[in-house]
């Protein structure tokens, strides 16, 4: 069950588009005030009105405006605490459900697709697909991707990278983001994604499915690659859950199935789909060392569309010759058409855009296979869209 806590504002730390970032000095529980075990506080600190003043001033917590609209210091507010206190990845953050004693006026603008549905947090949006949006007529026209190159890829981080690297074959390249529901709903939860916009590397996101806060919403991913390409004029799309994603070291157990689906998707679409390897140097855990479990359980046994994989040139002979060992074990070499490509500097390109980009805390520097492997998808899709050979020449 959820952990509820209320408390009040005592600090507005940042505003971003669609989220507010700030200090909750949160009323102590039935237990009475616990240690969160983080830096910043304990719940039941902060100084409560007409109370004694304390250090700390509260705790820190999310507001998405789209639930709860724009926060301020004072207002009362109702907390989910449940991912905090077991530890979990939000980062830290507890997150704010309602504000309790200062109502907004009610939303009268277009839009009755309701996303998180059912739940206390469901949101009203636009989506492309209604009658009232602007871009119905053209996505309703819109019936085929017309060979449209789509990344498909398992992490958020992953998007820059790609997008930077398809941007790096031609500059002129509209990429768009088509962001689906299988880790973090809220888009506005993404600082990257925010850096994304204010960058202009990419020409504009798309939330589909349950996730909501781009610049687009789509009912379903197949509606949303539509929409990338009708209404944001997308050369190439990249599609990747948000920030978050869920796994359990089981073989399906994990959230970045829906890289496979994507593919699906897209080549059900007509569209061309690329293939996002997930490969790790780095990672502690054995299951996703060279090439992850997870992008061989999705190539090799969920896809069942054929895709273009990128496949970074490695330096490491030992570890070129496990890679191919690994796609040809799992059925990868086989059910794809597997193109080496000799990836760009990821680190390099991502300064040029002002980025800085990690992965379970890891940089370029790291992990430098995994952003390879993005790098080699976003060239490869890059390549693709300019009109270019998918492979350089001589290779």
């Amino acid at each position: 069950m959820a952990r509820i806590r209320s408390g009040y504002v005592t600090a507005i730390l940042a505003r971003r588009p669609g989220v507010t970032e700030a200090l909750v000095a949160i009323d102590p529980g039935p237990e009475g005030p616990a240690p969160s075990g983080r830096p910043g506080g304990t719940e039941g600190s902060g100084q409560r009105p007409g109370g004694p003043a304390v250090e700390r001033p509260g705790e820190p917590a999310i507001a998405y405006d789209a639930v709860t609209g724009p926060l301020e210091v004072g207002d009362r507010v109702v907390l989910n605490t449940t991912a905090v206190a077991l530890g979990l990845g939000t980062g830290g953050w507890h997150l704010v459900m309602a504000r309790v004693d200062r109502d907004g006026d009610p939303d009268q603008g277009p839009g009755h697709v309701i996303k998180a549905r059912y739940t206390p947090s469901q949101v009203r949006v636009l989506a492309v697909e209604e009658e009232a949006s602007p871009h119905r007529a053209a996505v309703a026209a819109c019936t085929d991707l017309d060979g449209l190159p789509v990344v498909c890829a398992e992490l958020h981080s992953m998007v820059p990278v790609v997008a930077a690297s398809a941007r790096a074959v031609a500059d002129g390249l509209a990429v768009a983001y088509v962001m689906t529901d299988g880790a973090a709903l809220p888009l506005a939860f993404s600082r990257l994604a925010a850096d994304l916009r204010a960058s202009g590397l990419v020409a504009g996101i798309v939330t589909a499915g349950q996730a909501f806060g781009g610049d687009l919403e789509a009912i379903t991913l197949y509606s949303g690659l539509l929409a990338a390409k009708a209404v944001l004029r997308a050369d190439l799309v990249v599609v990747a859950q948000g920030p978050g994603g869920m796994g359990s070291a089981t073989r399906y157990g994990f959230s970045g199935t829906q890289a496979a689906e994507a593919v699906n998707a897209t080549a059900a679409l007509g569209g061309r789909p690329v293939a996002c390897l997930r490969m790790s140097v780095a990672d502690s855990r054995s299951r996703h060392r060279g090439v992850s479990h997870h992008s061989l359980t999705g190539l090799g046994r969920l896809a069942l569309a054929r895709a273009l994989v990128a496949l970074p040139v490695l330096d490491d002979p030992v570890l070129a010759a496990e890679v191919d060992r690994q796609l040809a074990e799992a059925g990868v070499s086989a059910r794809h058409d597997l193109v080496r490509v000799t990836a760009p500097d990821p680190a390099k390109l991502l300064a040029g855009w002002g980025l800085r980009v990690a992965t379970m805390g890891r940089g370029p520097d790291d992990d430098p296979v995994f952003f390879a492997a993005a790098a080699a998808a976003g060239t490869l899709a890059g390549r693709l869209a300019a009109g270019l050979p998918a492979t350089e020449a001589g290779r």
